[in-house]
């Protein structure tokens, strides 16, 4: 019995005359992402609205839903609609026989017509059926085509008190003419449905016991799999990115020494009162250790005597000794609230005090030799307060790499002793300084965005002369920076909403992109090279590839990052930007969005036109030929348009022809080309390493698992019914991995590329290798075994 939710279902799909499994499994997948349902099964089902048949045929379902007047449609109107993102109008897509040029019959109209009219219930209205057919799987197949269109069926003998209208019979004998009733042969139920017509359709009465057999190979059960996969997803994704093992001596505040003596700061004051700075900084140093916290009054002072720009290089060093050791015997992420707002009292500036990122946002500010500082500071910039910034900057880093160790090594948890539970992750002072409580469930929040703008300017060097480099060690602290609390963010929101948080990387990733678009190549491939959590760098370089590629009039696929997208659309973008006449980075100003959908087929489609294209011709780079990237409003492009398979066959032979003369052409850009190459390996190289393909993390007997159920079968079968999209996704690496191994993917790199000898093209081709290795290699010990 059907469930409550699928009979309120408007679009409950059946298959008729689909043999191809790969085909099948395509459009069941985009029946499901349409939030339709598939019934499955060999025979009609009376809950089917739409009966889904590549072309006419007298199967059981066919006629049944003819006689129930559902709607009886090609393939097509499903792909189209996954593409569409809703369900179309199914009219264009109903099964039709050509008469001609300029007409054509559609078996199922008339009939769909009536029914939903209101006119009739069925096409059988009105039957009482005596079927009399010898063969008893066919005679309950007669009676579910009859039923279907409302006729009452009965079987021999019928009731004596029923008035028989038609008599079903097969064979017919010399006595079926004695029964109450005008007898008709099995194909007069064909004749009825269609009339005059069905001398064209040329057909026989089939049942669908071919359908039968290919049900039983496509509900091959791999649910266990998808858990095993959705498990290795779930670990890869809490795995620390960043480890900072030498916060593992640091000391828990509320065990303090025993031997340490209650220390009286009384004179400290005096002494700072008095100019005697170095000797307050003396006695403080002396007097720190777990659990007992200098007085913030007068840390307080002294940051405010170092802001004065006369403060000596004994000054400056002996104030870092003593927040390393504040720092050391007194961490935050391990105390009480108080200990918190300790250190919130002492960062953030004496003058201003408006918390901890404007004190950071001038540190860095005043490194940069930038104006734009929380209050007037001496200037020109000074050795001594840029020393002290550069410490403040250290410090905070420090800070801030502890309470993501905290949260990484598992460090909330009970304190010993007191019972008193550690504060939420939302109560760091990480988090104090970036978000506010209006912005915490964004990751680009206002702080962020300008931690990003002061990074550009620091890569960028136009806060100084024209020619001043790069401020690398202010660079490596702000991009550590924005790894940290990139890190602490995810982990503090990935278990809550998984969405929310790729949504928030991925604008992220795109701010990040847009900001950088004037950054050289060599100033941008550098900044990639030194970002510490590979989470980021994978987000990062994408979308700086993706903004690369924009710049020249590349548009790439909308979907989620995956192997086979960098494989088939990133590989062969990279053969254009070799051919680039030139990179105006101003040109991306116009790029509003860097998640343009591109008119290539989507996998689904693909899977689902395999046999509508002639023989080899299925093989064309579609994401390297223009032609074939051109798409209308609703995002169809030229293939999806042309239904003829000759028309379809000379347009794929046209863009084949441009790939092969892109093929052959020399490499015309070659800084673009490097600069591409660079995101490139950066890409692959992180992609490996977060998502975990088997022959990497991923155990060895699920990695073998999955390798031999997508060699036994094709990749729709395995992830059929599935529902987490992350395991999905890693059988979709894996596959084309296996893929690469065979050496499918060699040809959407073209030659012009491959021979060329810049360094990170040479390092690209290398990792490519090295990844088609690592194929063969799982091939060859599935095999084994």
């Amino acid at each position: 019995m059907l469930s409550l939710g699928m009979e309120r279902c408007t679009h409950m799909f059946q298959f008729s005359g689909i043999k191809n499994c790969d085909q099948k499994r395509a459009l069941i997948q985009g029946i499901y992402h349409l939030s339709g349902k598939y019934i499955g099964g060999s025979v009609y089902q009376t809950a089917c609205t739409h009966l889904i048949i590549p072309h006419v045929l007298a199967s059981e379902k066919f006629l049944a839903s003819c006689a129930a007047g559902k709607w009886v449609v090609t393939p097509d109107y499903v792909l189209d609609s996954v593409r569409n993102g809703s369900w179309l109008p199914e009219g264009l897509y109903e099964v039709a026989i050509p008469r001609g040029t300029m007409s054509a019959f559609y078996p199922a109209r008339h009939w769909r017509k009536n029914v939903t009219s209101g006119a009739i219930t069925g096409a059988f209205q009105g039957w009482k059926v005596l079927l009399m057919v010898q063969d008893a799987s066919r005679s309950i197949m007669f009676k579910r085509v009859l039923e279907a269109g409302t006729a009452i069926v009965y079987s021999y003998p019928p009731p004596s008190h029923t008035a028989i209208t038609h008599v079903i019979v097969k064979p017919i004998t010399q006595d079926a003419s004695s029964h109450n009733g005008p007898c008709f042969p099995v194909t007069h139920i064909i004749q009825y449905l269609f009339g005059r017509n069905c001398v064209d359709m040329k057909f026989n009465v089939t049942d669908d016991i071919n359908e039968a057999k290919e049900a039983s190979v496509v509900d091959v059960d791999f649910s266990k799999l998808e858990g095993h996969l959705r498990d290795h997803v779930i670990e890869q994704e809490d795995r620390p990115r960043l480890l900072f093992l030498e916060f593992l001596s640091y000391h828990d505040p509320h065990h303090p020494l025993s031997q340490v003596i209650e220390t009286d700061f009384g004179n400290i004051g005096t002494m700072i009162e008095c100019g005697l700075f170095i000797e307050a900084l003396d006695t403080i140093r002396s007097a720190v250790f777990p659990g007992i916290l200098p007085p913030a009054p007068y840390l307080v002072a002294l940051i405010e005597y170092a802001q004065q720009g006369s403060a000596t290089t004994l000054f400056l060093r002996t104030f870092q000794q003593i927040m390393h050791r504040l720092l050391v015997a007194n961490p935050p992420w391990l105390a009480p609230a108080n200990v918190k707002k300790y250190y919130s009292r002492v960062l953030q500036c004496p003058h201003c005090k408006m918390g901890q990122w404007p004190f950071l946002e001038t540190a860095i500010s005043y490194c940069l030799s930038s104006e734009a500082t929380c209050h007037q500071l001496p200037g020109p910039a000074l050795p001594t307060l840029l020393n002290f910034y550069n410490d403040v900057l250290a410090f905070f880093l420090k800070l801030f790499q502890g309470e993501l160790y905290s949260i990484t090594g598992g460090d909330f948890m009970q304190l010993p002793e007191t019972g008193v539970y550690q504060v939420s992750k939302s109560g760091s002072l990480l988090y104090r300084t970036f978000w506010t409580v209006w912005e915490r469930s964004t990751l680009l929040s206002c702080a962020v965005k300008k931690l990003v703008q002061l990074m550009m300017q620091a890569a960028s060097g136009d806060n100084a002369e024209s020619d001043e480099e790069p401020k690398w060690h202010l660079l490596a602290i702000l991009l550590d920076l924005l790894s940290v609390l990139v890190e602490f963010w995810y982990r503090h929101h990935c278990k809550l909403n998984h969405k929310l948080v790729e949504k928030g990387l991925k604008d992220l990733a795109d701010h990040f992109a847009i900001s950088s678009q004037y950054l050289s190549s060599v100033v941008l491939a550098e900044m990639v090279a030194r970002i510490s959590s590979t989470r980021l760098k994978l987000a990062l370089v994408d979308a700086i590839f993706r903004n690369i590629c924009c710049t020249i009039g590349i548009t790439l696929a909308g979907e989620p990052l995956s192997l086979k997208k960098v494989m088939l659309s990133y590989l062969p973008a990279l053969g254009r930007l070799a051919q680039s006449q030139s990179w105006t980075h101003h040109t991306t100003k116009s790029c509003s969005s860097l998640d343009t959908n591109c008119g290539t087929l989507s996998s689904v489609e693909n899977e689902s036109r395999k046999e509508c294209i002639p023989r080899g011709l299925n093989k064309v780079n579609a994401a390297g030929s223009e032609l074939l990237q051109q798409a209308d409003e609703k995002g169809r492009t030229t293939l999806d348009l042309t239904s003829d398979t000759s028309e379809r066959a000379e347009l794929i032979h046209s863009a084949q022809v441009g790939d092969s003369k892109l093929n052959s052409a020399k490499v015309l850009n070659h800084a673009l080309l490097e600069a591409g190459s660079c995101m490139l390996v950066h890409l692959l190289v992180c992609y490996q390493q977060e998502k975990g393909l088997p022959g990497s993390t991923l155990a060895s007997d699920v990695g073998h698992t999955l390798v031999r159920g997508l060699e036994a079968h094709s990749l729709q079968r395995v992830t059929l019914g599935w529902t987490d999209q992350r395991a999905v996704s890693l059988a979709d690496d894996t596959h084309t991995l296996l893929e690469l191994a065979r050496g499918k993917h060699s040809g959407q790199v073209c030659e012009a590329v491959k021979a060329y000898e810049g360094e990170n093209t040479v390092i690209l081709m290398v990792i490519l290798g090295s990844m088609q290795s690592k194929g063969q290699t799982l091939l060859a010990e599935v095999n084994r075994y």
